[in-house]
């Protein structure tokens, strides 16, 4: 078995892009930990996005590419997947992992993160035409679930029903991500960075009401958690979407599945590291099942016709 071979060649920029793509990503569940110092969860969720949809609505116009249409039958379909891509991609999950990692560690959320594209596969199978759960996904899929199972059970870090709720916080984010995938990948084509952009500026019409609302404007935040919040804005969330373009675009998005395997391990590195977090070997050992499975389920069989 090896991995499919059925895509671009990627450049040495999209190989470097990848890479930044993980660490960037990787490194957001750093930024909250340090935004959560001075800011509630859902203000660090409205944060981001709103700068985000701001720094991309203007590349979008800039660039003469604009927003989606509202005025065609296809352009109002856009509209309404930008807004379930809004929800599901961005306010729902960002507030979920905030919330959690008020309780769990930054390297938990991040190893959350891979379970991702283990659940795009049966919701791809039920509504994506020619998306098959082969056997082989199946069994990737039962090896990351366990994966899952380890992770969100008891042991690791102090027990209590919120740190909990916060696990399954956590993994819920990941459930909203994969939804999120499902709703864009059905999506009519049209230009990548306006659709991104119309899906921030949703998630901000939203998010940011909802955060006023229930936290309130924040006081005198200190400058690492206004630190937090910039970085989350313009690097995990603004400008890896246009890394994220280019490299779906130059390489296709077989190559882009690849970042799955980085960011858990950014994560976990930079939790460690910086944060002097302490990882349970119960951690550990969900990470590698669920990493596996995942390895499982994206292999293809090199000789006749390869798995869908």
């Amino acid at each position: 078995m090896s991995f499919s071979t059925k895509r671009p060649a990627p450049t040495p920029l999209a190989w470097l892009l990848l890479f930044l793509l993980g660490l960037t990503w990787g490194g957001s569940f750093l930024g909250i930990a340090k935004a959560l110092t001075g800011f509630g969860p859902l203000t660090i969720a409205a944060g981001r996005i709103g700068i985000a949809a701001v720094i991309l609505a203007g590349i979008a116009l800039a660039s003469g590419k604009g927003l989606p249409p509202r005025s065609t039958p296809v352009g109002r379909r856009i509209w309404l997947h930008c807004l379930g891509m809004g929800v599901f991609s961005n306010a729902l999950p960002f507030a979920l992992l905030a919330w959690g990692q008020e309780q769990v560690s930054s390297g938990f959320a991040g190893i959350t993160m891979a379970v991702v594209p283990l659940l795009v596969l049966p919701l791809a199978h039920v509504f994506v035409p020619g998306e098959r759960m082969t056997p082989r996904k199946a069994a990737g899929f039962a090896i990351g679930f366990c994966g899952v199972v380890l992770l969100i059970g008891q042991g690791g870090e102090s027990e209590g029903e919120a740190v909990g709720l916060a696990r399954l916080a956590c993994v819920a984010a990941s459930c909203s991500y994969a939804v999120g995938a499902i709703i864009t990948r059905l999506a009519p084509p049209g230009p990548t960075l306006s659709f991104g952009a119309a899906g921030l500026l949703v998630a901000s019409a939203i998010s940011i009401p909802l955060a006023l609302c229930v936290e309130g404007w924040p006081a005198s935040p200190p400058l690492p958690a206004l630190v937090g919040v910039l970085y989350l804005g313009i690097f995990p969330t603004a400008l890896a979407t246009i890394a994220l373009v280019y490299v779906v675009q130059s390489a296709g998005p077989s190559f882009m599945s690849l970042v799955n395997y980085q960011v858990p391990v950014w994560a976990v590195i930079l939790g460690l590291v910086v944060l002097d977090e302490e990882l349970p070997p119960q951690f550990l050992g969900a990470l590698a099942l669920i990493l596996f499975g995942l390895v499982i389920s994206q292999l293809r069989v090199s000789q006749g016709r390869a798995d869908a």
